[in-house]
């Protein structure tokens, strides 16, 4: 160990230095996200050299843009276009106002490498996967700088999980309970587990693994099943006298409160959730399910009976070590404001309700 940061530690460097609008060195390109980059900014770096707005193919497909790199899209910024021109490709909440936002020009050939791993930083960030990229000879200093190809293998890198707190926390549903922090060691958001009763490590632990949803589990959201589903496990465990439920936070199946927000008003608009996301430019679901398995592995579980509707749950799980004896349906009764939602569940998530 040394003091000299790490590719982790740089890339959650990186990660804050998008959200507060500065850009980012990717190895001979700039890279900022369009949702925070500042007027002054943008002209800066279209100053440097010919600018494109990178986006996700999912977003390229809305925008009626030629995709020539597989799973994203390089739009040529045209000279004189301002951040507003950039916002409006990047946010789709005005597309049905102004849907005709062409003609629009797609680069092609060449690396894309560093395009790609801007996009998974600004996913990372929980910020719109849009991009404004400009090569660039000489680097102005003092901007974070990294490689995409290691940037993009240390993106995709399971994190590893630091138990850093515990205590004794009684709840409604099951007075003998404990609240174990864990913080990831890429710098992201810490995660959380309920302890209920003592249970064995040597036997399958009824679990949930459950997903933050500040709407539904706050809020009271009735357009979601979150809540219900939340507190149903809770009582579950708490009659069987253990278990275990791993509150992760991944708010908006990954895309952050802000983008779940963007993607309710979408829905507003006549989409479905499924839509939604992807006419933000992210995918079905962008949540990442080792992060449960490696909670479970460093509490010392290896097998679960498992609350849930989501085989992908069960699939993630035992792709990554946790055998599942069981999965146990979590059944909530719907209401006239989440129908729509949970039929999509069904048809295009494939969630067993």
């Amino acid at each position: 160990m040394t003091l000299i940061p790490t590719l982790s530690e740089t890339i959650s460097r990186a990660r804050t230095d998008m959200r507060m609008g500065l850009p980012v060195v990717i190895g001979d390109h700039l890279a900022a996200a369009v949702e925070t980059l500042a007027p002054e900014r943008a002209r800066a770096m279209q100053a440097a050299g010919q600018a494109v707005l990178a986006i996700t193919d999912w977003r390229a497909a809305t925008l009626k843009a030629r995709v020539y790199d597989g799973d994203l899209a390089r739009i040529v910024v045209p000279e004189g276009a301002d951040p507003g021109w950039m916002r409006a490709l990047a946010d789709p909440s005005g597309d049905l106002m102004t849907p005709m936002k062409g003609p629009l020009q797609s680069a092609r050939g060449g690396d894309v490498s560093a395009h790609r791993a801007a996009i998974g930083l600004a996913k990372s960030a929980q910020l719109l996967p849009a991009v404004l990229v400009v090569p660039i000879d000489t680097p102005p200093p003092g901007l974070t700088r990294l490689a995409p190809g290691p940037a993009l293998a240390q993106l995709a890198t399971e994190a590893a999980m630091a138990d850093v707190a515990a205590a004794r926390l009684p709840l409604l549903s099951a007075e003998n309970s404990r609240l174990h922090i864990f913080r990831p060691d890429d710098g992201a958001a810490e995660h959380y587990a309920v302890e209920i009763g003592d249970p064995p490590r040597d036997a399958p632990v009824l679990t949930r693994l459950h997903s933050a949803c500040f709407t539904g589990d706050v809020l009271g959201s009735l357009k979601c099943d979150c809540g219900p589903q939340l507190h149903a496990a809770l009582n579950a465990m708490g009659t069987e006298g253990r278990g275990v439920l791993l509150y992760l936070n991944q708010e908006g199946r990954g895309i952050g409160l802000a983008n779940k927000m963007r993607a309710y008003a979408l829905q507003n608009q006549g989409f479905d959730t499924v839509e939604a996301n992807h006419r933000l430019g992210f995918e079905d679901d962008e949540r990442d399910f080792r992060i449960g398995a490696g909670i479970l592995r460093r509490m010392g579980f290896g097998a679960v009976r498992l609350m849930t509707n989501n085989p992908r749950k069960v699939a993630m799980l035992e792709g990554h070590g946790i055998r599942v004896a069981a999965r146990v349906p979590l059944i909530v009764p719907p209401n006239r404001f989440n129908q729509g939602y949970l039929a999509v569940k069904a048809a295009k998530s494939g969630h067993l309700l």
